[in-house]
């Protein structure tokens, strides 16, 4: 007579700050269904402001393994990652290795993965901007050939991975876990303190994020956005929370009007987006949050990976050129698109 089968182990690899957000109602989900589950941290993103304040934020439990793996070059973070993460895969042995979204973290996981032979799950997969400049977009491609299950989080993404030669029933329209944390969060957001710690009260606005190499690394497309921003915020006072390595690039670049301050965690980054008028960003992830929060958003960048933030949400893609960039600002904040919420992105 055998003893009772042991749960199913999972384990759920988290790397940088969107997949944090992501990971904390998969986990749940799966400890529901009575799965046992191993929390994996990187370290892609590995200083407090990066990471801690984001578990503490999301009531993320401590991750059970943390690899340290640092920043770098991506072949060195990506080796970095894989050469810590073989020997835990080894040590855990799960049935399922579950990864989230684009990061350097997603690739190396879900190759170490494969070459072990041990099922990997990729959430937020069959995302394409159509741009493969972007780091992200190989590892979007990459992770999505490598891992069984492929949960997707749009209709244009199960189209994705279709054309690609995805079998049917390896993908699996699930709509957006991001969201489901986002509405969970939202009230305790909205009650942060931060708009009165700077002065400010929501409608009275704008909010910047810019962190993108393409963006803050290249001195002719960093001077284009820093005197579109300038010019926003005679219309438009901005709040600008930047990385330390970000805010260096831009000191002394921008008016009083724009306000740089230091990165933020996720609930004050949710209250500073849902008390603005319009976001400039070129995050992926804002991009999504702002469409939920119905918030007017502009995408500094020329493609996005999401486009059903444009067509069923609040997004526009408007590039970095100085002056398309200001008369969208313009244009968007004397006329507001009403807001638009995509189907399945429901907190469910």
């Amino acid at each position: 007579m055998t003893g009772p089968r042991a749960a199913a182990h999972a384990v759920v690899v988290a790397g940088a700050r969107p997949n944090f957000v992501k990971a904390k109602p998969v986990l749940d989900a799966l400890e529901a269904a009575g799965l046992r589950t191993t929390l994996v941290h990187t370290g892609q993103h590995y200083d407090e402001a990066m990471s801690g304040v984001f578990f503490a934020d999301l009531d993320l439990r401590v991750p059970d393994h943390h690899l340290a793996a640092g920043s770098g070059s991506h072949a060195v973070q990506t080796a970095a990652v894989m050469t810590a993460f073989e020997p835990l895969l080894a040590e855990l042995a799960p049935d399922v290795v579950v990864v989230f979204g684009d990061v350097n973290s997603t690739l190396a996981c879900a190759l170490v993965a494969a070459k072990a032979g041990v099922r990997a799950a990729h959430v937020e997969a069959g995302l394409r901007s159509g741009d493969r400049g972007m780091p992200e977009e190989i590892n979007r491609i990459v992770a999505d050939r490598l891992c069984a299950d492929l949960f997707a989080t749009s209709p244009d993404a199960v189209e994705h991975l279709l054309r690609e030669g995805t079998e049917p029933r390896d993908v699996h329209l699930v709509g957006n876990v991001m969201v489901d944390t986002l509405l969970a969060r939202r009230d305790e957001a909205l009650a942060r303190p931060v708009l009165a710690g700077l002065g400010r009260r929501p409608g009275d606005y704008g909010l910047v994020t810019l962190h993108r190499p393409a963006n803050v690394d290249d001195p002719a497309a960093l001077d284009g956005l820093l005197g579109a921003l300038s010019e926003i915020a005679a219309s438009c006072p901005l709040i600008f929370p930047a990385h330390p390595r970000t805010a260096a690039r831009v000191a002394g670049r921008l008016p009083s009007s724009v306000r740089v301050i230091g990165p933020v965690g996720y609930l004050d980054s949710l209250a500073l987006q849902a008390g603005a008028r319009i976001v400039l960003t070129d995050s992926g992830g804002i991009q999504e949050e702002t469409t939920v929060l119905g918030v007017p958003c502009l995408t500094l960048r020329d493609t996005t990976e999401r486009p059903l933030t444009v067509t069923e949400g609040t997004n526009r893609v408007v590039g970095r050129d100085r002056r398309v960039v200001v008369t969208a600002a313009l244009d968007t904040l004397e006329h507001p698109p009403p807001p638009r919420r995509p189907a399945l992105w429901d907190g469910r």
